[in-house]
């Protein structure tokens, strides 16, 4: 890949649009995203077999599930849960998989929506948050992360948003770094039914 000269062609894929700059677009969520905890750091527990494979230990939510502080919604749309602290949180998906991701130009593309207590879209529209991974496999493969950009619906509220490609399917852990707190979850990225299927017309 090349960075992200498509940044602003991929936006405007099935999932929700962001805001870039200090333009508001709403964003029509269906997250199956990630979800939070109430340590200040993220815990990752196994999925269950029957909805990623074994081998994987999806990010499953935490006990008691976190609920964000207002006025965020107390749960996400979709099968989806929140995952995080009010540091620091995001959206996953209940089933520990990213399913039917677009493939283009031989990576997984998926766009992460991360949340934190207090920030505000429009008075910080390049946030300072870091997105890295790796496969968890120990295959010393690593994703790329497009520079966070802000986001904003009604729905979701601030946002931040980042856009990450994965060279490969499988088990992926992730890491969100923001203003010294940090987030991390694993996901898994079924292979089958994304390959085939274009980001881009």
């Amino acid at each position: 890949m090349s960075g992200f000269g498509v940044w602003e062609s991929m936006v405007a894929w099935r999932r929700p649009t962001a805001t870039k700059g200090s333009v508001c677009i709403l964003i029509l969520i269906d997250l199956s995203l990630a979800s939070c905890g109430p340590r200040p750091t993220s815990q990752t527990t196994v999925a269950s077999p029957q909805s990623t494979p074994s081998s994987c230990p999806a990010t499953r939510p935490s006990q008691p599930p976190f609920v964000p502080p207002t006025p965020y919604p107390s749960e996400p749309a979709g099968a989806a849960f929140w995952f995080g602290t009010p540091q620091l949180w995001t959206s996953l998906p209940t089933t520990g998989s990213w399913p039917d991701l677009p493939y283009e130009r031989g990576v997984y593309v998926q766009k992460v929506f991360w949340w934190r207590d207090g920030y505000d879209w429009r008075s910080e529209t390049a946030p300072q948050l870091v997105v890295a991974g790796a496969h968890v496999a120990g295959t010393g493969k690593t994703l790329v992360a497009s520079r966070a950009t802000n986001a904003f619906s009604p729905d979701i509220g601030s946002a931040m948003l980042v856009l990450i490609q994965m060279p490969a399917p499988g088990c992926w852990k992730i890491t969100g770094d923001y203003k010294e707190s940090q987030l991390t979850f694993v996901v898994s990225v079924p292979a089958s039914a994304s390959l085939g299927r274009r980001l881009l017309p």
